[in-house]
Parts: C-alpha cells; structure tokens; sequence
C-alpha cells in the first residue's frame, strides 16, 4: 500500500491544531503547558515523516516524485494534485527541520494566548509544506495565501511594541497586493491552458506579447516576497516586530517562497520573458545587495540588522537564479537553504539576549563573551557562515551564485562581490560590539549562558552549517537534475522561439 506522504506530512500539523483546539482546556497554565507539548510532538513527528520522503527521494530524476492527484473541480480541470522534484523537496526539508525548533523557542518566551499561537503555527506549517508539495496552480495560490492569515496574526497579537499592529498590516498589504497580480496572472493561463495543473503548465507555450504580461504579474508577487529592491520595506518592520520564531519562519521559510514561485513559475513557464527582463532583476538584485548591506552597517537594533542582511543574501539568490546556468541556480537554492539555517539561527541568537535583558539595542551589549562563552562560540559559527566562510553553508551558496553571475554578466558578478565585503564588515561589527570589550554594565553580569533547552535548539543549525559546508554535494545532488532539466528546457524554448522568429528581443546579456 502506497502511503500519501505528502498529504500526512502535509496535513498533520493541521490536525494536530485541531486537537489543541478541542482538547486543550482548564487551568490556563495546564492549557498552556499541553499545547506545548501537542504542538512540539506534532511538530517532531511531521518531521520524522518527512525524512521518510527525503530517503525514499530518488537521485537522478527531473520527475515529480510521491505523486498523489484526486479529482477537485474536474469540469474546469482542476485536481488535488501533490508531488516534490528536487527543488521543491529541499524546501519542504527545511519547513519541517525549523519548526519543532520554533516551538521550542517559544517555550518559555510566549506566555498569553499559548494555545492560540501553538494552532497558529501548526497551521503556518501546513500552509508552508502544501505550498513546496502543490501541483495545481489553485492548490498553490491557495496554500500561499494561507500563509499570510496565521503569520499576519502571529505579528499582531504576539508582536514586539506598538508598532506591532501597524507591521502586521504592512506586510499583509504588501504581500496581498503582489498576490492579486499572480491570481490574474492565473487566471490568464488557465484561459490559455485550459487547466492549473503545473506539469500541463509547464509544456504549455504561451505567446509573445502575453509572457511578458504574465511575467510581470508574478514579477509583483514574487519580488515583494523574496523580497526585492524596492518592495522590501515590509521585511524590517516585520522582523523587529514579530516574537523571535515569527522572525525565524519569516527568514527561514517564507522569504523562500519568491524564490520558489521564479523557479516553479516564471522562469520555466515564460523563458523569453525571463530572457528579456533578467536584466532588470540582475540591476535590482545588485542594488538590493550594496545598499542594504549599507544600511545594515548603520542600524542599532540586532534583529534590524539580520533583516537588512536577508534582503541583502536574497539579493545572490537572485543573481543566482536568473544568470540561468546550472551553478548559479543550483547556488540561488543553496543560498536559500544556508539563508534559512543561518538567518533563522542570528534570529533565535538575538532571542536569547532579549528574553534575558528585553532590548535588542546593540549598545546596551558588550563584553558578552565573559559570562556567555557558549552563547559566544555560537553565535560566531553563525557570524561566520553568514559573512561565507569556507567550511560553512553560506560558502557554498554564495560562492556558487556569484558563479552565475560572472557567467552571466561579468558586472553583474564583480559588484555583487562588493556585498560580501560589506557582509563581512557589519556581521562582525556586531559580533565585536556584543562581545569583546570588558564587561562593565552591570545588567550584564547575572546574564547567564545558554540553557540546556537552548543548547538544544542551537545543535542541530550548527551540524547543518557545517554539514551544508563540507559536504555540500549530499544537498546539491538532490536538485542536480531537476535544475539541469529546468536549464535545458530553457534553452531549448529560446532556441525554438529564435528558430520560428518569435524571439522576443535580441538581449545583450553578454
């Protein structure tokens, strides 16, 4: 009997909602004590299945793999229909290793309306894992709007200041208005197709003068969620406001899903599109490193910091990913993943001075090292692996994404190289002011290092950092052949688009 994976993977953090929905009542301290524990063992047991799928993934093959499709809307020929390639596999790992690791987090640090945060995250997760599994265009766009309901929540009710309210409106806005663009955008292909089916999607032609229509539709959806330069501005807001595991979802995960939507929708499905406005992402993306990497180095509140930071590592996913070569798409997924680990990893770091001392001003620190000696190794692996260091996960990624970016524009590639001497200067700037130094302010001193339960949440993000650096090929052997296929079936459609003369610009891109 063929077990729909997917689907228990899928759903069971949604399940698990509903039974500390209906069964976790009385004592408020007692609710909160078994919602913990329901949402931690659901959590671990979702992830448990999930290496389950990740061992029986085959190597080697572009296909779509733990295939699940039932009937929906068949008169419009719409389907249920669940599967993982190489790409989207990385990414349900990912979504399932962190959020066991966020329940923890939040043990201690969430302390009204436990329950309802617990369901809420559980949901985010079912929302997270069915987006990477979705193989109908409705299916997606259902699961990636889902995702705005449970995090726009998480923001308001257990956000950080009074400013909690005006972020959560932000970034709902924000992502909900380039999410309306990717719905028209649907709509229009589905006229086209006939169907959201995604394989049927993707061996669909579409014409001309309607790829760039489309093209830019999801452009609006998928920027805004990377994000890019300009349509960042929610991200900041949204970090400094949000608990610590809403910021590590939101860096680990949900930045992701751009990136993803380019790779299972626009590049892909509209190549000539691509072709023509790669230029333009490459500007933006460039940009976004150097000027975000600049504004990093000015700000004095920790999470701010890291924030900027992401837009600025999102900004190599993208040169990556649009240099349309197999390195550099291989290292924009790779980037995604060390952005994932690591990111998430400064978050929960920044978390464990706050809970203690309640601020995340980085001049309140310093000298950190005297009493917190575990907190400091720590935090510098993930200091390290952010800035690349070889041996690390951000090594990898990065090295391969400016790869990419060479091939594709030498430009491209020699002023994207300058974000990593800025990444360098305002990580350990950091690092220094929190750190070294004597440690004379007197709050300091009862600080004490890390706990047992948060030595546990940092253990495995170190084993992946230096898993992810010294034996990368366990990861990019994975998605080999899905981005080969994708590469070859690009380069295919614009030399069939160049043979019929519906090319649709001759673009210097070399």
């Amino acid at each position: 009997m063929d077990w729909p994976l997917l689907s228990l993977v899928t759903f069971l953090p949604l399940v698990g909602a509903a039974f500390i929905f209906v069964l976790a009542r009385g004592d408020d301290a007692v609710v909160a004590q078994n919602s913990r524990m329901m949402a931690l063992i659901t959590t671990v047991v979702t992830f448990v299945l999930s290496l389950w799928i990740w061992f029986g993934f085959e190597r080697g093959t572009a296909a779509f793999q733990f295939v699940e499709r039932v009937e929906w809307l068949p008169d419009v020929g719409i389907a249920y229909h669940m599967g993982v390639d190489g790409i989207s596999m990385m990414f349900v790992m990912l979504s399932t290793v962190l959020m066991p690791l966020c329940i923890l987090a939040s043990w201690e640090s969430i302390k009204v309306r436990v329950k309802e945060y617990m369901i809420a995250f559980l949901i985010l997760e079912t929302m997270m894992i069915g987006m990477f599994c979705a193989l109908d265009y409705l299916l997606f766009y259902v699961f990636f709007e889902g995702v705005l309901i449970p995090m726009f929540i998480i923001i308001g009710i257990w956000g950080g200041s009074t400013r909690k309210i005006y972020a959560a409106y932000k970034f709902f806005l924000f992502t909900l208005t380039g999410s309306l663009l990717m719905l028209v955008a649907m709509l229009a292909m589905f006229v086209q197709a006939g169907t959201t089916d995604i394989p049927t999607l993707l061996e669909t032609t579409y014409p001309e003068s309607m790829q760039m229509w489309l093209w830019l539709a999801l452009f609006a959806s998928f920027a805004v969620k990377i994000p890019m330069w300009p349509v960042h501005t929610w991200l900041p807001d949204a970090h400094v406001e949000a608990p610590t595991a809403g910021s590590v979802i939101l860096a680990g995960v949900l930045l992701k899903m751009g990136g993803y939507g380019f790779l299972r929708f626009s590049i892909p499905m509209l190549p000539e599109a691509t072709e023509f406005f790669a230029p333009l992402v490459f500007a933006l993306s460039v940009v976004a490193i150097i000027y975000t990497s600049l504004v990093a180095l000015a700000q004095e509140d920790m999470k701010k910091l890291i924030a900027y930071s992401s837009i600025a590592h999102m900004g190599y996913v993208t040169v990556g990913m649009f240099s349309m070569t197999t390195q550099g798409i291989q290292g924009s997924i790779f980037q995604m993943l060390s952005h994932g680990v690591v990111s998430a990893a400064l978050f929960l770091c920044v978390g464990v001075v706050y809970d203690r001392l309640h601020t995340r001003e980085i001049g309140r620190y310093g000298g950190l090292v005297h009493n917190m000696p575990v907190y400091a190794v720590v935090f510098m692996v993930f200091t390290l692996a952010s800035v690349g260091l070889p041996g690390t996960s951000g090594f990898v990624g990065e090295f391969m994404s400016l790869l990419g970016g060479f091939m594709a524009n030498t430009w491209v590639g020699a002023l994207s190289t300058v974000g990593v001497i800025l990444a360098a200067a305002y990580m350990l700037y950091l690092y220094r002011r929190l750190f070294f130094g004597k440690l004379v302010k007197e709050e300091l001193f009862k600080m004490p290092d890390l706990k047992a339960r948060e030595v546990a949440i940092f253990a495995p993000l170190v084993l992946l950092v230096f898993w992810m650096g010294i034996y990368p090929s366990s990861f990019l052997g994975v998605m080999e052949a899905s981005v080969e296929a994708l590469v070859d079936n690009y380069e295919l459609a614009l030399a069939a688009a160049e043979t019929t003369g519906t090319a649709v610009v001759d673009v210097a891109r070399r």
